[in-house]
């Protein structure tokens, strides 16, 4: 068994932070992820990233119907991570581009790759950042999965504790 660990930051990117879909203290969290991020790097820890990734037809897709503000586009400033996130990042660390909440291929990635825990930060709370950590659970059941809740956050403060609640309810540790 690996004697890693693992943070995966979620969908940190220009459009959740200042673009389309930004929101108030979206910006604040990066301080916070940064040091994280620093962490796991000193520990040789592994680091993984999430994209939301959406193509020119978005507004066509059924989450396109459902939200349709145009974000995340491949290849636009919105899609990159926010800030100082994105100059962190290594080309050896993982990235996972997904076209919806959840990722298939980090499930995957996790299925295969044990951790000694695996940790979540990023946006946004009660959409992403929740099904990742659901799928993470899912994928190693017996791994401790966190997530930090002063680095995550929602437009809507009531929603970021529902979600938090709910992680609980699934043996997520949220602290």
């Amino acid at each position: 068994m690996s004697k890693k660990r693992c943070l995966i930051v979620v969908d940190y990117q220009n459009d959740f932070v200042s673009g389309s879909l930004g929101f108030p203290g979206a910006d604040g969290l990066e301080n916070r992820i940064i040091e994280k991020i620093m962490q796991y790097r000193e520990n040789g820890d592994d680091i993984l990233f999430t994209l939301d990734t959406h193509e020119e037809d978005y507004l066509t897709t059924q989450e396109g119907k459902n939200l349709p503000v145009i974000h995340c586009i491949k290849g636009s400033l919105g899609h990159r991570l926010y800030g100082k996130i994105e100059v962190l990042r290594k080309d050896t660390d993982k990235c996972f581009e997904k076209p919806t909440f959840g990722s298939d291929r980090l499930y995957e990635y996790l299925k295969n790759t044990p951790y000694v825990s695996i940790e979540l930060v990023g946006l946004v709370s009660n959409i992403c950042v929740l099904s990742n950590a659901v799928l993470a659970k899912t994928a190693q059941p017996e791994t401790p999965i966190l997530v930090d809740s002063q680095a995550t956050a929602s437009h809507d403060e009531k929603l970021h504790e529902a979600a938090m609640a709910v992680l609980k309810g699934l043996q997520v540790e949220v602290f």
